[in-house]
This record gives C-alpha cells, sequence and structure tokens, in this order.
C-alpha cells in the first residue's frame, strides 16, 4: 500500500507539473537586460534562471502536449470535452472548498460544498453541472490565495520547470491541490494506478485544450513574451486574491501587496 500510495503521489505531482507547461510559449524573447544594463526588476531577482526554466517549460510544452491536445480539440467533440472538463473541475473542487474556509468564507464554503456533493451524484461524478442551474456558482480559490488573504505578501517572482508562473507565496499551492484532489485518494485507495494514470494524462490533456485560446491571443499580442507571462500572472493574482475589486493602488506596483481584511 505504502507503494501505491508514493506512484500515485508522483503521478498527480507529474500531472500538475505538465499541466503548468500550458501557461507559457515565448516567441523569440528577449535577453533578461535588453537595454544593456544590470537593472533587476525587484519583484523578479531570479530573472536568469527564471527565463532558462521559461524556455524549458515551452519546449516540452510545443514538443509534447500541445500536438496531442490539438488532435483532441479537432476529434472529440464539444460536448464531450465539455463534460470532461466538468470532471476533472468537480474532482478539484475540495480544494475550494478548504480554501473557502480557511479565508473565513463561511457562507461561499458551504455553498461550494453542495455545489460539489450535487455534481458528484446527480451531475454524474461531476460530468454535468446541474448545481449551476441551482443558482451554485463555480469559484476558484487556492492555498496561495489563502496565504495572501492571511497576510502572507508574493515578493519574488518564480518560474518553476514545468508548473509555471508562481511566487514565493503561491508555491505553497501544489502540495495542497494534491492532497485535495478526489482522484488522488480514489488512486490510492480504491482503483489504483491502472485506472488513475490514463485519467490522469486526460486531465492534462484537457487542460492544455482549455487554454489553447488564450494562449493564441497571447502569442500573437506579446513581443516580450517572458515579461508578459510575468506581469500577467501577478496581477491576475491579486486580482483573485481581492476577489476581483482590488485597491486601485496595488496595481501600481506588481510587488505591492497590502494584507485582506475578510
Amino acid at each position: 500500500m505504502t507503494y501505491n500510495r508514493l506512484i500515485v503521489l508522483l503521478l498527480f505531482a507529474c500531472t500538475m507539473l505538465v499541466t503548468g507547461c500550458a501557461t507559457t510559449r515565448p516567441q523569440g524573447a528577449a535577453a533578461p537586460n535588453d537595454q544593456g544594463t544590470d537593472y533587476t526588476d525587484p519583484i523578479d531577482p531570479f530573472e536568469g534562471i527564471n527565463r532558462k526554466f521559461y524556455t524549458f517549460t515551452d519546449m516540452v510544452d510545443r514538443k509534447l502536449i500541445e500536438p496531442v491536445a490539438d488532435v483532441y480539440m479537432d476529434y472529440v467533440p464539444v460536448r464531450v470535452q465539455r463534460s470532461v472538463g466538468n470532471f476533472y473541475d468537480n474532482i478539484q473542487y475540495p480544494n475550494v472548498v478548504l480554501n473557502d474556509f480557511l479565508q473565513g468564507k463561511m457562507r461561499q464554503g458551504f455553498r461550494d460544498s453542495l455545489r460539489f456533493a450535487v455534481n458528484s451524484t446527480v451531475g454524474i461524478a461531476g460530468l454535468f453541472d446541474p448545481a449551476a442551474s441551482m443558482g451554485l456558482t463555480q469559484h476558484d480559490e487556492d492555498f496561495g490565495q489563502t496565504l495572501g488573504v492571511w497576510g502572507v505578501d508574493a515578493n519574488t517572482y518564480l518560474f518553476v520547470p514545468l508548473l509555471g508562473p508562481s511566487s514565493n507565496r503561491d508555491v505553497a499551492s501544489y502540495p495542497v491541490a494534491v492532497f485535495t484532489n478526489v482522484l488522488f485518494y480514489i488512486g490510492t485507495y480504491v482503483i489504483g494506478a491502472p485506472v488513475t494514470v490514463p485519467l490522469s494524462v486526460l486531465g492534462v490533456i484537457d487542460k492544455r485544450a482549455r487554454l489553447s485560446g488564450p494562449m493564441k491571443i497571447r502569442d500573437e499580442a506579446a513581443l516580450e513574451p517572458y515579461l508578459f507571462v510575468r506581469d500577467a500572472y501577478l496581477q491576475q493574482r491579486k486580482h483573485l486574491i481581492y476577489d476581483g475589486n482590488p485597491p486601485p493602488q496595488v496595481y501600481d506596483d506588481p510587488a505591492e501587496e497590502e494584507p485582506v481584511a475578510r
């Protein structure tokens, strides 16, 4: 049993790593010091190594994940893709529920718990989303946001190999997400790796397919993709922490982030 648990844990870690590949696509990214200076952005003190990790992650995406995701989108009906996406959103939803309560969002936590229960039963293991028609909207919470609510600053940008954009605060989200994923426990205690391996691979493909549109837009718009990804990530994290209503001043400086009072 210990060996099986280790296999499943490694499988989920790899799934999350490969899924992170879908966050980047450099287009001849410029060198860190385009202007011939030694300037380093305070939010990105490790820019040199971050750029190397960025390039490596993009290579894995272009050579391995994107071609498979393109075939998936071309040959799998949209309705089936939607159900697959619903399934993976649902098995990861306990992570949202946990962080609802950790952030003190008690009412939202109970509503998200009900959403998970409805979709897991009436929605046939999450393949369908009847909870939405009941007014139980989907939320996006993770442990990085929880730490932000608790007052932990994200003052150092990190690009983790294969995982993608992160920060000194948000890296803590990854292990929490693994251990709140329903598939982790199903694979450990119920059906084992022969089923969880293909399910996890399909999850990677589904995630990459769902990010295809935004990635194409980014690739066409960004003159310097590394900086585009970095700045967009930092701003998006602030947006999530403040539930879409941040004080205007927090956008002035990517490193400036006040504790959130709830």
